[in-house]
């Protein structure tokens, strides 16, 4: 193929998608990292340069830094939860069960549902059903509507994420386990290997390409988490549940501190990279091929 003929399937197929990236995400991180440095209050025409102060701002801001804390707390509980209850799923849905279809259906449908949406809905079951339950059987745990407790409120947030994410999970771990090799399986099986020697020393191995992705997604989403966030408890109550992206938006948008907000953005932003780019170098090592 003539150069020229490359240069014209270049610009008809790959031009358009490398300029709506360029022009959606490559320009404005830039922009947003041209404003760390300046004292913009995301109203006035003029931006003055004031050098490194925002990120000084962000090193006093323990509203920040607690939020921050708060959101690796939630990371963690999320990331575990998701991708064991997603595995597990995914492990009975690839076993021939009856209508397991239906059932991979099933569960990824609250993933189809838009984070603002789902957090309405179970801002509803928290605060009416839960508590009609209280009511009726006299329950301690439902008395009172979790969304009102600080510590209920945050397991609220943990339990509706992962009633989102799971489903979406056990989609990619169900492909893994159709994907693994089923003469190594009945190898194994013929050898004598148990069920957990087989899990140990033989799915997970061969599993660990889907884990890789599945710990990436949950990792990146349970980061940046903000819609569920807003609507299901809007940090509350009293900030015990505000999470670092939500504070993010509130000092750039709310307090009108472009700069201050924009700086806490790119450290959220690096410490997101540093953690996923870690999780892929340590978990892509452990891969294995059938």
């Amino acid at each position: 193929m003539k150069w020229k003929d490359r240069i014209k399937d270049f610009s008809f197929f790959a031009l358009p998608g490398m300029f709506c990236f360029f022009a959606v995400v490559i320009i404005p991180f830039l922009y947003g990292i041209y404003l760390t440095f300046t004292d913009w209050n995301g109203v006035s025409q003029v931006k003055k340069l004031i050098g490194f102060k925002n990120f000084a701002g962000v090193m006093q801001d323990k509203q920040f830094w607690m939020s921050l804390l708060l959101t690796f707390k939630y990371v963690i509980l999320v990331v575990i939860l998701v991708n064991v209850i997603a595995f597990a799923i995914g492990y009975l849905l690839t076993r021939g069960i009856r209508g397991q279809s239906f059932f991979r259906t099933g569960f990824f449908t609250p993933n189809l549902i838009g984070g603002i949406v789902l957090g309405y809905i179970w801002q509803f079951v928290f605060s009416r059903v839960f508590v009609g339950i209280g009511e009726n059987t006299g329950w301690e745990l439902f008395e009172s509507s979790w969304l009102s407790d600080p510590n209920k409120a945050f397991a609220a947030l943990v339990l509706v994420s992962v009633w989102q994410l799971s489903g979406y999970m056990i989609l990619i771990y169900v492909a893994g386990f159709m994907g693994l090799n089923e003469d190594v399986m009945e190898a194994a099986s013929i050898d004598g290997a148990s069920g957990w020697v087989k899990l140990k020393n033989i799915i997970l191995p061969l599993m660990m390409s889907s884990i890789t992705i599945c710990l990436f997604l949950t990792l990146s989403r349970a980061f940046m988490v903000y819609d569920m966030n807003l609507s299901l408890t809007s940090g509350g109550p009293y900030g015990s549940t505000e999470m670092a992206a939500m504070h993010v938006y509130e000092k750039a948008f709310t307090s009108r501190q472009f700069g201050v907000g924009q700086a806490e953005a790119l450290v959220l932003f690096l410490v997101v990279a540093g953690i996923s780019g870690l999780q892929v170098y340590l978990t892509k090592k452990q891969e294995v091929e059938a």
